[in-house]
């Protein structure tokens, strides 16, 4: 052997010592020979091979255990699959079957199945009845098996139709009585409060504070109590107790009509409706009538006087006629002439007298349509303002320059008629005040006349 023969010899054996020493770090003692080496070698190539065989076996176990999972689970989905199909076919056979009953059942009801789809809308509309009327307050809860019986989709049951005919019987009893019960009433501050409730079927519920209105299972005072003695009418119905009959007031509408009370405006909302326009009418009326009727006062006062003034031949101040005879006693020793002058003066000084503030009242009547129509104009005004603004679409923009327009006119109108009729009463007391003064003026002079002959 050479000696380069010997160095690759020597590279290998270092070369197997480290491979040896990185597969099997436990060896404390190197290797002397290359006998031991290869026997090193041998052993750990028959460890490697062991193990490797180890998790060759441990690998095809594994191997096999996954196939028979996926078998079983397999098997599993199949036998859903079967199991799914049998459920799919089993349920179209019942389809079927309940089609065939369905259609053995209508055949079989003949006329009672339009009479049970009778019932049922005799049901549905009984329970609307019930849900708006007063009668509920007292008997709340009415309505519940008839709402089952109208949504159900099956044949009503001898109690349902039983329960039906109670109910419309209790129903028709109610609406001829008049009971009182204790009933939750709210109140205008939307307080709830348990107070005695008379009823009178199902038109008109009231305490002795006044009327209410049964919204949405409550009763409930209304904002605003009808006028015209309703409410009196409800307290006397209210507080009878005894036996026999008093006279009282119902809704025929069943609320209706109590309901447009809340929407009717009242005389002082009427009023502001025509605003400054309404408010001096307002004023120019009151002027007027208490100037015309203190002037139809001084008048008729003093037509009183004159008539006792011609029964007394001594005059007095008090008095037109009076005066006048005053005048003629002064000047009764002159000649007719003059003294017929005197006369008509002092009947021509007591006639303004007598039609004083009378013009005036006449005036006003004359100014109160026209106050009336200037209130008009503005208010369509106003109106044609809202409709340049936001168009037709919203009556409610208009319906302050209507009220405004209408309320005027109206109030120009009821100023002015009792301004005139005023008027013509104190016109016509002043003229026939004044014909007494002049015939008796006449008088006095043809008794002067006579005298003197």
């Amino acid at each position: 052997m050479t000696s380069k023969t010997s160095n690759r010899l020597v590279a290998v054996v270092a070369a197997s010592v480290l491979a040896l020493g990185a597969f099997a770090p436990a060896l404390q003692a190197q290797p002397q020979t290359l006998a031991d080496v290869l026997r090193a070698m041998q052993t750990e190539r028959d460890q490697v091979a062991a193990e490797n065989r180890e998790r060759e076996e441990r690998f095809r176990q594994e191997q096999v255990d996954r196939e028979a999972e996926l078998n079983r689970v397999r098997n599993e989905v199949q036998a859903a699959e079967e199991e799914a199909s049998r459920l799919e076919n089993l349920r179209n056979e019942l389809d079927r079957e309940l089609e065939e009953l369905r259609a053995q059942l209508t055949e079989r009801q003949g006329e009672f199945g339009e009479l049970f789809g009778v019932a049922r809308a005799a049901a549905a509309d009984l329970n609307e009845e019930l849900e708006e009327s007063l009668i509920s307050s007292q008997k709340p809860g009415r309505g519940e098996g008839l709402s089952r019986m109208a949504q159900a989709g099956t044949l009503p049951t001898i109690d349902e139709l039983e329960g039906l005919w109670f109910t419309m019987l209790d129903q028709a009893t109610e609406q001829g009585r008049v009971v009182r019960y204790e009933a939750p009433v709210i109140r205008a501050d939307n307080t709830s409060v348990d107070e005695t409730v008379v009823r009178v079927g199902p038109f008109t519920a009231f305490t002795d504070r006044g009327f209410m209105t049964y919204e949405a299972g409550t009763l409930r005072y209304l904002p605003r109590q009808p006028g015209g003695g309703a409410v009196r009418a409800a307290q006397r119905v209210f507080n009878h107790t005894d036996d026999g009959v008093v006279r009282g007031m119902i809704d025929p509408s069943l609320g209706t009509l109590l309901g447009l009370v809340i929407e009717t405006p009242t005389i002082r909302e009427r009023i502001d409706q025509g605003q400054w326009i309404g408010y001096a009418i307002i004023v120019v009326a009151i002027f007027g009538i208490l100037l015309a009727v203190y002037r139809w006062v001084v008048l008729t006062v003093t037509s009183i006087r004159v008539r006792k003034q011609m029964k007394s031949s001594t005059p007095s101040e008090n008095n037109p006629l009076g005066r006048i005879m005053l005048a003629y006693n002064e000047h009764r020793h002159e000649d007719l002439e003059t003294l017929q002058l005197h006369l008509d003066d002092a009947v021509l000084k007591e006639i303004p007298k007598l039609e004083r503030g009378l013009n005036l009242v006449k005036v006003l009547a004359a100014v109160a349509p026209l106050m009336g129509l200037l209130g008009t104009v503005i208010g369509m005004i106003v109106t044609f303002q809202a409709i340049t603004l936001f168009g037709t679409g919203d009556p409610q923009l208009m319906a302050g320059g209507i009220s405004q327009a209408l309320i005027t006119t109206v109030l120009g109108l009821i100023a002015a008629v009792p301004l005139l009729l005023l008027h013509a009463f104190a016109a016509g007391a002043s003229r026939r005040l004044s014909q007494v003064l002049e015939e008796q003026s006449v008088s006095f002079v043809a008794d002067a006349g006579d005298d003197k002959k």
